[in-house]
């Protein structure tokens, strides 16, 4: 899907790409500030090589490794690529490439998944005028729309957390109450979307320190202002990482104490009742074997004897684990 805006009135605003039929060639309006691309079919690569001069990045290059194959400089064009997060609404998160490419006073973004900010950033570049005059700033309000959203992310992920710890360290639930393996999978889930903004807010650290020297000469003081306070965005919000990283950290080993504890305690009661029960059995099993010559068999009393011994040798290990407070 290939989607260009443009300035008409001011604003930033959608174009209409014009096409024809399915194998027809895909021509991108003249007046296009704007490029943004999602899983680029032969059709729109083309389209990208006519209007940009450049060959738009495959999958492949996107998921390559090296540094060097994500932050370079050819055919006068700069490329960018950075990891973004998507899908932090879902029960699968994911932390995709998304590549950044300046030529000239154009951008052009490619992706293969859907952040939430590209939408949040083209719906408000619409109502902002005179705002988005060529690519460099449009470049900058998307990396400002993606930083913010990771804040908004992390921002849910600390009020989460603090509810899953208010649950486990609470004196007025019941315990028996607690779910303690959803507890364990919540913070499992956090821990890992956490593990990703921080993953996603280093490449985008990397990304603004390459975009700044790759435009040293071209960069106006706004942009240089505006790169400085991203960047000290992203170094607050990855030390809010590292926190974030720590606490839950801290709460799953908490968890797992209070989970071994429960355990404890659930083995010595039993462990209580089996020596309490112990001695009954043992007087039990004596007066139970069937020998002839057994002098409590006799006596007049022995069967109360007998039921008051066996009641005895049960109440004294009770009391006496009272005593200790072992109960």
């Amino acid at each position: 899907m290939l989607r260009s805006f443009g300035l008409r009135e001011h604003c930033l605003r959608r174009n209409l790409t014009c096409s024809g039929e399915a194998d027809d060639p895909i021509v991108i309006p003249p007046d296009s500030v704007w490029v943004d691309v999602l899983e680029p079919s032969y059709q729109e690569r083309e389209a990208i090589r006519t209007f940009f001069g450049v060959e738009a990045p495959t999958r492949e290059d996107l998921d390559e490794i090296e540094i060097s194959s994500h932050l370079y400089l050819e055919d006068n064009a700069v490329f960018m690529t950075a990891l973004i997060l998507s899908g932090t609404e879902t029960p699968d998160p994911q932390c995709r490439a998304s590549s950044f490419i300046l030529a000239g006073d154009r951008l052009l973004t490619v992706r293969f998944s859907e952040p939430q900010p590209f939408n949040t950033f083209a719906n408000r570049a619409e109502r902002q005028a005179h705002a988005w005059p060529k690519g460099e700033v449009v470049l900058a309000g998307l990396l400002e729309a993606i930083i913010d959203r990771t804040a908004d992310v992390l921002e849910k992920i600390g009020s989460e957390v603090d509810t899953v710890s208010k649950q486990v360290f609470s004196n007025n639930a019941n315990d028996a109450s607690k779910d303690y393996q959803s507890v364990l999978l919540r913070l499992g889930t956090k821990n890992d979307l956490t593990s990703k903004a921080r993953e996603s807010l280093i490449s985008l650290g990397r990304l603004l320190a390459f975009l700044s020297q790759a435009m040293d000469q071209r960069q106006s003081k706004e942009i240089k202002g505006r790169i400085k306070v991203m960047t000290r965005d992203i170094n607050s919000l990855s030390d809010h990482t590292t926190y974030l990283s720590n606490k839950i950290t801290f709460l799953l080993d908490a968890v797992l104490g209070v989970v071994n504890i429960e355990q404890s305690r659930i083995i010595r009661i039993l462990s209580v009742f089996a020596t309490v029960f112990l001695p009954p059995t043992l007087l039990a099993s004596i007066w139970g074997m069937n020998f002839k010559l057994m002098p409590e068999l006799e006596w007049s009393h022995g069967y109360a004897l007998a039921l008051v011994s066996i009641v005895l040798s049960a109440v004294v290990p009770y009391l006496l684990f009272r005593w200790r407070k072992w109960l």
